[in-house]
């Protein structure tokens, strides 16, 4: 049983020798053998149990059913090259439909008000974007990209790392204006600290010290599960948080927000990344968006990875 590629490969040779007339027009025109366009035919006719070509002295001429086989064999042949050059241009530029899932926080603070841009940029292209905070199985998951702030157990996919997830202390100006500025880590023990509840340990600060990591409990009036809740919480002067930086770069950059404690915070844990299927080359939509995410990271201040 002949596979696809190679009935169309057969069929490809008859429609060149139903067109040209012989098989040594045919035979040059592909780049074959004059024997090798023969024996396509041969296969074809005795596949399909019926003689497609009746010789004459002089030329070739198609029988009935060459005749039905042609008109069929063009329109594949058609079709084939329609599809190489669409998959070509897929190749190119970046066009089709990029499916992307991120984390919540990240995905309304990054993703989202990056794609207007991208898109406008790019008009072929289209984004379906999802953000959760569940952690899917990002190789099976269906996604062309998975942003991730975690550790990487995905071993099999391609990694670009974007930034460093570090996380920061931060207050508004007119909390520290009128509670004071901590300049060490025991002072919070004298300041409204922001819980942030999705994180085990919420009620203990940890920071690097001479002799290693330690922690410092906090309290507080306010808590939440919402990342962005806090980040409000802080602008609007409830209290200290401490937060990804990715969260509230722009807002430290724009004055809204004030770092505290920078010499005492420990090192990043994890690094903010993109994850795709590997292979080469890499797919237009997904480099173009993975570039312009990177872009968009490094103009809000983050350190690169």
């Amino acid at each position: 049983m002949p596979t696809p590629a190679e009935w169309l490969s057969d069929l490809a040779v008859f429609a060149e020798v139903a067109r040209t007339g012989g098989f040594t027009a045919a035979a040059g025109k592909l780049g074959v053998s004059k024997s090798a366009a023969s024996k396509a035919v041969a296969r074809l006719e005795a596949r399909l149990g019926a003689r497609l070509l009746s010789r004459t002295t002089r030329r070739l001429a198609l029988t009935e059913a060459g005749r039905v086989l042609q008109e069929h064999a063009l329109r594949a042949l058609s079709e084939a090259e329609a599809g190489q050059r669409e998959v070509e241009a897929l190749s190119a530029s970046p066009l089709g439909t990029l499916r992307v899932n991120g984390p919540v926080s990240f995905g309304e603070l990054f993703l989202a008000p990056a794609i207007p841009a991208l898109l406008a940029r790019h008009p072929g292209l289209r984004v379906d974007l999802s953000l959760e905070d569940r952690l899917i199985d990002a190789a099976t998951s269906g996604y062309d990209v998975v942003v991730r702030i975690a550790p990487l157990s995905d071993s099999t996919l391609a990694v670009r790392k974007l930034s460093r997830n570090r996380t920061v202390v931060v207050a508004s100006p007119a909390y520290l204006a009128a509670r004071g500025t901590p300049q060490r880590p025991a002072d919070l023990a004298g300041h409204d600290c922001l819980h942030y509840t999705n994180v085990s340990r919420t009620e203990e600060w940890r920071f690097k010290g001479p002799r290693g990591p330690y922690s410092v409990p906090v309290t507080g009036s306010f808590e939440s599960s919402s990342g962005n809740a806090i980040r409000a919480a802080a602008i609007e002067g409830l209290g200290v948080a401490i937060i990804p930086e990715f969260m509230v770069a722009p807002d430290v950059r724009e004055g809204r927000l004030t770092a505290l404690l920078e010499a005492h915070m420990l090192p990043p844990r994890s690094v903010i990344q993109a994850l795709f299927a590997p292979g080469r080359p890499t797919p237009p939509k997904v480099r173009a968006f993975v570039d312009h995410l990177a872009a968009r990271l490094k103009e809000a201040g983050l350190a690169p990875a």
